[in-house]
């Protein structure tokens, strides 16, 4: 047991986070096998409960049963609890029971709370975390009080309030599972279509988790002073509205301009707002060209803001990488914001995570083609919504094979996890050397 414990000692902090991640899904598998846990005389198959298990403490939300029918209220409840965990992080929810229990924190898992949660420095890493508790159960709470008056007059007091809190959860979470499929299988929102309350709802809570707890935090501090917002959250704000605006003038006049006016814009807005790692939808997503479904592979794939509740290779990302390549068009010496310069290390990192995402989007999907005989594009955009830990679907996950399958639950972990943080715990140390090689120039483009 002393062992054990001198082992964990030596673990870094990203090795702890890809640990508690691996935790959290392993027990939220062995609850998921329990007989309670589903409609029938059995529990789930270890496959089955591995791969929702994944697909919630991820926060991504594909399924390969639908969580109506299938899943039990137990079950359910283990879903919404791993969507809250995944959520929020499992360190950051470890470090409250752990401050709740009356023990102190230490500066090993401070710093390991600052990597999970993306804080710029470790001072303050605890308050934020309060700060990140506080928020999500507010949020969350509000976002069930706006819900419950529509889903009470259509399933019941009961069932209402309990259907508004879960949605409510796996909205914020960015996470897509729904509660739908008493109806027909895999309906997702279809019903709610120009629901306005519904729609202004989840499309508000996917928003306010996806743009991170340090855009909110940085908010509180600030209030109305945009000036003095850091250049992170004036970059998170910029972006994020580009990808809002621009997709929804494109499905608005390409996609879905054989609606009335108002489920056009509502459709629109709505697929808009959920590509970007939440997972619900009001259209069925097979009737989208393949244009609009390679849009919807972009967006998924940038996903939300870095500290939230929301997956894919990050806003961040994708700004520093179309700043950089700015800099060089304007043969300028460094990438900037706001009148703030980007150091080189971030553009390496942002550089790394794209090459990484296409690289395991593009091997994936050719191996599960391959594997399966499906159309490529439907293959990426399985693979996709995975990797940028999203939940959409074309309704080919249930049907895939055991390696199909599990190819796409390493993509949700990976996901989640985060591609450096899963780097930075397989590579121990850095490699910091004075003496430099020497260099020469290499012709590119």
């Amino acid at each position: 047991m002393t062992n054990i414990f001198t082992k964990m000692r030596r673990l870094n902090t990203f090795q702890i986070i890809i640990i508690g991640y691996i935790l959290v899904i392993f027990v939220g598998m062995l609850l998921l096998m329990l007989p309670i846990s589903t409609r029938g005389p059995h529990g789930a198959s270890i496959l089955d409960a591995l791969f929702t298990s994944t697909s919630a403490a991820c926060v991504t939300g594909l399924v390969v049963h639908d969580t109506a029918t299938y899943w039990s209220e137990f079950g359910q409840a283990i879903i919404m609890l791993l969507e809250e965990v995944g959520g929020m992080g499992s360190v950051t929810v470890t470090a409250w029971f752990v401050i709740l229990s009356g023990r102190k924190i230490g500066l090993m898992q401070r710093s390991t709370m600052q990597e999970a949660i993306s804080a710029p420095k470790v001072g303050g890493v605890v308050k934020l975390a309060g700060f990140i508790l506080k928020v999500t159960l507010v949020l969350e709470l509000l976002g069930a009080l706006m819900m419950m008056p529509v889903f009470c007059a259509d399933f019941g007091i009961g069932r209402g309030i309990w259907y508004s809190f879960f949605h409510s959860v796996s909205a914020f979470c960015n996470a897509g599972f729904d509660l739908m499929g008493i109806n027909q299988q895999l309906p997702s929102m279809t019903a709610y279509a120009v629901n306005p309350l519904i729609n202004i709802t989840i499309m508000l809570l996917i928003i306010m988790g996806g743009i991170g707890f340090l855009t909110w935090d940085d908010m509180r501090a600030n209030r109305f002073h945009i000036r003095k917002y850091r250049m992170q959250t004036k970059v998170i704000f910029a972006v994020t509205a580009t990808l809002i605006i621009l997709p929804f003038i494109y499905f608005f006049l390409c996609e879905f301009s054989d609606l009335p006016l108002d489920e056009r814009i509502w459709d629109s807005l709505f697929t808009t707002v959920t590509a970007r790692t939440a997972g619900y939808y009001t259209v069925d997503l097979n009737c989208l060209s393949e244009t609009g479904i390679a849009i919807m592979i972009i967006l998924m794939l940038i996903g939300g803001a870095p500290g939230s509740t929301a997956g894919g290779l990050k806003v961040t990302t994708l700004a520093v990488v179309v700043s950089t390549s700015v800099s060089v068009f304007r043969r300028r010496d460094y990438a900037k914001f706001f009148g703030r310069r980007i150091s080189d290390d971030t553009v390496k990192y942002a550089v790394t995570v794209i090459i990484m995402y296409i690289t395991l989007l593009l091997i994936s999907t050719l191996i599960i083609c391959s594997v399966e005989g499906l159309p490529l594009l439907t293959c990426m955009f399985e693979c996709a919504s995975a990797i940028g830990t999203v939940g959409l679907s074309l309704g080919i996950t249930p049907s895939l094979g055991v390696l199909s399958k599990l190819i796409l639950v390493v993509l949700m972990f990976v996901g989640r996890a985060g591609g450096l943080t899963i780097i930075f715990a397989t590579v121990s140390g850095t490699q910091n050397n004075i003496s430099k090689l020497p260099q020469e120039k290499i012709t590119v483009g």
